[in-house]
């Protein structure tokens, strides 16, 4: 289990907070194709091209939004349509602080943004039909989602326990007091 650091882990929910608010409200009338793609293992291509600047990356990641099955980058003035293989955003880091039902479990995304899983922020685990392979993901509110990279979800496994949910057995984790299915046993 890794323990985040208090204030350091504070500090970026403040600034994740802060960066994720955008404005929602948006709603132009000029619409295109942004010609770009976000891979299932969060690189951004533009016209084919990985996308190499940071800086540019997390520019448009803040104008993310989604509609139902379809992502847009959103301006005041332009819908822009993008592809997006899986999830527009994957982890990098999961940190686990305290224990049982009193710990938090803490996502930090290939963009820097860090969320606690909450309420606000649940984790789910959508398992394929054919290959039995689980996907699991972290809302960011605004009907985006983490795709949680294999490792670190391995690093919850470590951490789960065993409960009975609607008659099942699951393994899972706590978060802010909340129980997160991992899958059934």
């Amino acid at each position: 289990m890794h323990n985040a650091d208090n204030s350091n882990v504070l500090q970026r929910l403040a600034d994740s907070a802060e960066r994720l608010a955008y404005n929602a409200h948006w709603n132009p009338t000029q619409c295109a194709d942004s010609q770009m793609r976000i891979a299932r293992d969060g690189r951004w291509f533009h016209q084919g091209r990985v996308i190499e600047k940071p800086a540019l990356v997390q520019f448009f990641s803040r104008l993310l939004r989604r509609e139902g099955d379809q992502y847009f980058l959103i301006t005041p003035v332009e819908k822009l349509t993008i592809e997006v293989e899986d999830a527009p955003f994957v982890s990098i880091a999961v940190a686990v602080q305290g224990s049982d039902s009193e710990q938090a479990v803490y996502v930090t995304t290939n963009l820097g943004d860090t969320v606690v899983v909450s309420a606000e922020h649940p984790l789910h685990v959508e398992t394929d039909p054919d290959t039995q392979e689980p996907s699991p993901y972290v809302s960011i509110g605004n009907n985006l989602a983490v795709l949680l990279q294999r490792s670190d979800f391995y690093q919850l496994v470590d951490c789960a326990e065993e409960r009975i949910v609607d008659g099942q057995r699951v393994m899972g984790v706590y978060s802010q007091g909340i129980f997160y299915s991992l899958g059934q046993l």
